[in-house]
């Protein structure tokens, strides 16, 4: 886990949003929260949200090496894989003494527009979906931590199903952005506030 990401007491007990590319640190500064909100009481709980699905051999390994980082640096912490489902699971676990991580947006979208064993969303229910989820984050009982892929910042992808994923996404993530207390921004390891 990078030392450089500091964590101050208030941001212990908000939602955040955490965007950035791949290897930006997201992940790390939100198994960063959750420690913090864990050595901050022995009352405290922590649970994770994994939305990513293993579908062939190189994400297998990707997920296996998660899980075990995850183990090492966080064993108290659950973990509950759910690929759709996320509201239901935020209503489900959120409690005072708990912090949620749901990590992470990006791949949930990915699984509702083009999921591999299933029919995808159409529009009223995507929109239905974030709803859901905004709802859920609305009366949330303890902190949740969401991490998100921001992707919008190349070249306009080749491809309309693509093109509609990249547009889906900046949406939910503006939706998120605002209904949540914290924006962090993740640029080489460190975290950008962009809403605070």
């Amino acid at each position: 886990m990078p030392a450089s990401i500091s964590i101050a007491p208030s941001e212990l007990r908000s939602t955040e949003l955490i965007l950035g590319g791949q290897k930006s640190g997201k992940s790390a500064r939100a198994e960063t929260l959750a420690v913090h909100w864990l050595q901050a009481s022995e009352q405290h709980q922590a649970v994770f949200i994994a939305t990513a699905q293993a579908w062939d051999a190189e994400m297998q390994a990707r997920i296996a090496r998660h899980q075990a980082d995850r183990a090492l640096r966080l064993p108290q912490m659950r973990t509950l894989e759910e690929p759709r489902a996320i509201a239901a699971l935020i209503r489900e676990h959120s409690r005072a003494d708990t912090l949620i991580v749901l990590d992470c947006i990006t791949l949930w979208l990915n699984n509702c527009m083009m999921p591999v064993d299933d029919a995808p969303l159409g529009a009223e229910e995507l929109n239905a979906a974030l709803m859901e989820l905004l709802v859920a984050l609305q009366s949330a009982q303890g902190p949740i931590v969401l991490v998100s892929n921001e992707i919008g910042l190349g070249v306009i992808p080749l491809g309309a199903e693509v093109r509609a994923y990249v547009d889906q996404l900046g949406k939910f993530n503006q939706a998120l952005a605002a209904q949540v207390a914290r924006v962090s921004w993740m640029l080489a390891g460190l975290p950008v506030i962009v809403k605070e």
